[in-house]
């Protein structure tokens, strides 16, 4: 629903960008001079979109001067947001597209173009939530390396694929031949882990091979089970203007909005604006790494914004978070995320925007700050924001942006000031200022025996010291101090070695859970290329491998040259799935364990995996440390822990000259430019083809390409909710609420999870019955989020949580009690009888009623229960709003006042009139059957909230414009 006068109040500071008579944007530094130029850049994506916007409506021009005057405002007023754009992922997207669906047969039904129904912004849909596993197959190789073993089949071929023809050998030294799609290499194993967006490929010959048999199987079985669905978002795509439905298969909704669905800088019909989100995935934040601003949000919220509607948010404080200085030599991407993320959750910024600057943000890759911004829920804040800088433009280039297009973006964002320059002279202001000296984030690494215990790099020769002579422990082994030099002299393919305290005998390149940033596994083979160009050798008795965690691993180790290396020092690729850190480590020698049996030795495994308990890798094995990737091959280098790599060499050149690990170390520079050109550009292709040309099962799928949606009546999945049954061309005057009888006495704190419908459908539940009765069996139930698109089993699942405390009932169930009839019952066949009966219902509740997550059936399903009004202490505001943009009345109870103090017993009869000029706060009469009467406030802040009361909520106001 566009509006009209938008941005009118403004239209003065609409200028032509530079160069380009074409280009308009409207100029807002003009519009406050010096107050904007303290305005974080987060603050000043919020003004941009308020100025652009402002109808003096929905958004006032008081509250674009709110915004402006943030330094004095902050946290004090309420502010509209206008996002440009929305993301849904695909159980939060179908009630939103079903009622788009349903608003056009509406619109029809009171004589409007049921073509002029369509979301007010551009909105994608990312089908990423149906899949289940019922199929799978554990990879695990437990084969020594080098080593032997039968060779491993692959999946079965799918039959929309074309077997690949048998290709010449690239020279890998496991390699053996062609390359079979029924066979992989002796070392491989089964492929049965693959992340999204990426081909599968032969981990030896870098080709594509047949995808899994159990990938193939589960999405058979996801498009046969969501079949309907998926008709139904293939319908929207082709029905709707400005929606985009990304299909099953290509990838999660987080990840496509990064890597594909992002703008950075938006163009609507030459007009520029910064590109901003919001969406119902709570992982969105991460586009602020890319100077996107984003956050997640409910789906009701997200549904308004489509219907033309802003976000409502209190003008957040600003936490301005300063780098300073340089990482320390050994650092890796890990340690900085990491270090960053525990400071900032030390300092406390819940609820509050992170804004970074400083000269250290420059040394932040954008895989880097993409990774902080997605780690708000980790210390709380509502998005972490990276202004666009020159490392940003430089990564658009990496991924296919056109130089004319990022031109006139720098063009613009320098215009407007929301380009970040280390030059600048002088930074935002921020409600709060923290800094974090990169110098102070040191390598470590985590051990002898706990994943928790960490240990600097600098002193882990004294730590593991320490624990020589420390107690048998959490962390001591209690050696004799006169045993701790002994050393044990082994034979190994001809040569001699000593094994000592300290020893490496296990190595293991794993890139699972935090290691799968590409960086760390890249900065491993760079520091792999660099000790082999110097000389460099691993002892050949240290048990090494290498398990990327999909093909994509294998596939930029490769293309960035680094994949030779690592196999000379190695670690060659022994498959992929959990390996070694899960103690499929093949047997160490007999020379080794030997050797570590006659010196009671305590040796040491180094890996890059998730666990180090002792005796995981191996029995034989005492000390184990998690490293990342490039500290994994260092300390196998060097052939034992008990050693300070700023002092003393990891080994020597061929002239005899003494190797430090500062020598071979990859620079952060060298690893972000390899990153760049190796890993963002493949992966920014992979799935821009994946997404344009979809697969062949959703391509082949048959959808209905009319105006309307053609509702099936046997369907259980997708039906025409009932919303719109009673609307007319024109709102009628607000009715009374008269002689409702409660349906729910609850008490303080009842959360979404207790109203909303969610997970399994219990067997003895109202939707259960109710699926039964349509000739499911309980296997075909599916889950509630899966049944979103249909008002039926949604609104039987309404307060059918079993932990739900009704005090009519006096213990957790999902019952209550029918009055007229006095029979106890489910809530919705109780709410059933009483639909019938034509009588209103409300809910008494205590404190923060709706807190929790927010949920868009927390207010639909009460509201087609026939609930009328709710009468709480006080409400979490979402849902309060929810509650209104559905049609729902949100009454108070006077400070100090509550059902008890009243002395209600939840059993009267309640009645309320309102008044024809009905103001924000009002306060209204409430008259029981008992004769008592109180008073109740209406809590309605604000004129917008009730033009949608008196319309009906959201949807019936919207669905009057279009008609």
């Amino acid at each position: 629903m566009d509006s009209p006068s938008a941005g009118y109040t403004f239209e003065y500071l609409i200028e032509t960008l530079s160069d380009n008579s074409h280009k308009k944007f409207f100029n807002v530094p003009k519009l406050g001079g010096t107050k904007y130029d303290i305005l974080p850049y987060s603050i000043r994506v919020l003004l941009e979109a308020a100025v652009r916007n402002c109808d003096g409506f929905l958004i006032k021009k008081e509250d674009v001067m709110n915004i402006l005057d943030w330094k004095t405002k902050q946290s004090n007023v309420e502010v509209p947001f206008f996002p440009a754009r929305v993301v849904l992922q695909d159980f939060t997207g179908i009630p939103a597209m079903v009622d788009f669906a349903a608003m056009r047969e509406a619109v029809k039904s009171l004589g409007g173009d049921p073509k002029k129904v369509h979301p007010a912004c551009p909105t994608d849909l990312t089908v990423d939530h149906s899949l289940q596993i019922d199929f799978s197959k554990c990879a695990i190789q437990n084969a020594p390396n080098p080593g032997g073993g039968d060779l491993q089949k692959a999946g079965k071929l799918s039959p929309l694929k074309v077997q690949p023809k048998k290709l010449p050998c690239r020279g890998q030294t496991t390699c053996r031949g062609s390359c079979d799609s029924g066979e992989l290499s002796r070392n491989s194993g089964t492929f049965s882990s693959q992340i999204e967006n990426t081909p599968i490929l032969c981990p030896f010959h870098l080709q594509p091979v047949p995808e899994p048999e159990t990938v193939l199987k589960n999405q058979e079985v996801e498009f046969g089970r969501n079949r309907e669905r998926l008709q139904f978002f293939k319908w929207s795509s082709g029905a709707f203007k400005n929606v985009a439905v990304i299909p099953p298969g290509t990838g999660m909704a987080h990840q496509v909005n990064l890597e594909y669905l992002s703008r950075v800088v938006f163009e609507e019909k030459d007009l520029l604006f910064p590109d901003s989100v919001v969406g119902t995935d709570s992982h969105i934040t991460m586009v602020n790494g890319l100077g996107i601003l984003g956050w997640g949000v409910g789906g009701i919220e997200t549904e308004a914004v489509m219907l033309g509607l802003p976000v409502t948010l209190p003008l957040p404080e600003v936490v301005g978070c300063e780098l300073t200085g340089s990482s320390n030599a050994f650092v890796t991407s890990i340690d900085i995320v990491l270090g960053i993320t525990k400071h900032l959750r030390q300092v406390g910024v819940a609820g509050k925007f992170v804004e970074f600057f400083g000269s250290g943000v420059s040394q932040l890759s954008i895989v880097d700050r993409t990774t902080i911004a997605n780690m708000c829920p980790e210390y709380g804040a509502l998005l972490s924001f990276f202004p666009v800088d020159n490392v940003t433009l430089r990564h658009l280039e990496h991924t296919g942006f056109n130089k004319t297009k990022l031109e006139s973006m720098e063009k613009y964002l320098k215009a407007v000031k929301l380009f970040r320059n280390d030059e600048n002279s002088s930074e935002p202001e921020y409600s709060q200022v923290i800094q974090i000296n990169l110098n102070s984030i040191v390598a470590s690494v985590s051990g002898p025996k706990r994943p928790q215990d960490r240990v600097a790099i600098t002193d882990m020769k004294s730590d593991f010291q320490a624990c020589l002579n420390e107690k048998v422990g959490f962390k001591g082994f209690q050696v004799a101090a006169e045993k701790q030099s002994d050393t044990v002299s082994i034979h190994y393919d001809g040569s001699e070695y000593k094994l000592s305290h300290g020893s490496v005998v296990i190595a293991a390149v794993i890139s699972c859970t935090n290691n799968c940033n590409p960086s760390v596994m890249l900065a491993a083979g760079l520091l792999a290329k660099k000790a082999v160009e110097t000389g460099l050798r691993v002892k050949p008795y240290i048990r090494t491998s290498l398990s990327p965690g999909s093909g994509m691993v294998t596939h930029y180790l490769s293309s960035s040259g680094v994949l030779p290396y690592l196999s000379k020092l190695g670690f060659e690729i022994v498959g992929y799935g959990c390996s070694t850190c899960v103690g499929n480590t093949a047997p160490l020698s007999e020379a080794v364990l030997n050797a570590v049996k006659q010196g009671d030795l305590v040796t040491c495994g180094v890996l890059s995996g998730n666990k180090n308990f002792e005796g995981r890798l191996c029995d034989c094995v005492r000390a184990n440390y998690l490293a990342s990737p490039p500290l994994v091959v260092a300390y196998a280098i060097a052939g034992t822990v008990n050693i300070d790599f700023q002092t003393e060499p990891l080994g020597t050149d061929s002239t005899g000259k003494e190797i430090y690990l500062h020598d071979i170390w990859p620079s952060r520079e060298e690893v972000h430019q390899i990153e760049e050109e190796h890993v963002v550009l493949s992966m920014f292709k992979a799935l821009k083809e994946k997404v344009e040309m979809g697969n062949k099962r959703w391509n082949s799928l048959e959808a209905p390409e009319s105006v309307l949606f053609p509702w099936d009546v046997k369907s259980t999945y997708i039906r025409c909710p009932s919303f719109f049954d009673k609307l007319t061309k024109e709102p009628a005057v607000l009715q009374p609420i008269d002689n409702a009888h409660v349906l729910l006495y609850l008490g303080d704190s009842v959360t979404t999870d207790h109203i909303s419908p969610a997970g399994s459908i219990a067997r003895s539940s109202a939707a259960a019955k109710y699926l039964t009765n349509r000739g499911l069996t309980p296997r075909e139930f599916n889950s509630y989020g899966a049944r979103r698109g249909n008002d039926a089993v949604m609104t039987r699942g309404t307060f059918a949580n079993i932990k739900l405390f009704n005090k009519f009932i006096g213990k957790p169930a999902p019952k209550t009690v029918h009055f007229p009839s006095g029979q106890t019952l489910d809530v919705f066949e109780a709410a059933e009888l009483y639909q019938k009966e034509g009588i209103p219902l409300i809910i008494l509740a205590g404190k923060k009623y709706g807190s929790g997550n927010s949920r868009d059936w927390a207010a639909k399903g009460p509201y087609l229960l026939g609930v009328k009004a709710v009468l709480a202490e006080s409400y979490e505001k979402i849902h309060k709003d929810h509650l209104i943009g559905i049609g729902i009345a949100p009454l108070e109870f006077l400070p100090g006042e509550n059902a008890d103090s009243l002395g209600l017993s939840g059993r009267e009869v309640f009645s309320l009139s309102f008044p024809e000029e009905l103001s924000p706060g009002i306060t209204l009469n409430m008259k029981t059957s008992t004769g008592k009467e109180f008073s109740v406030i209406a809590s309605f802040e604000n004129d917008v909230e009730i033009t949608l009361y008196k319309h009906g909520g959201l949807l019936n106001f919207v669905a009057r414009k279009f008609s």
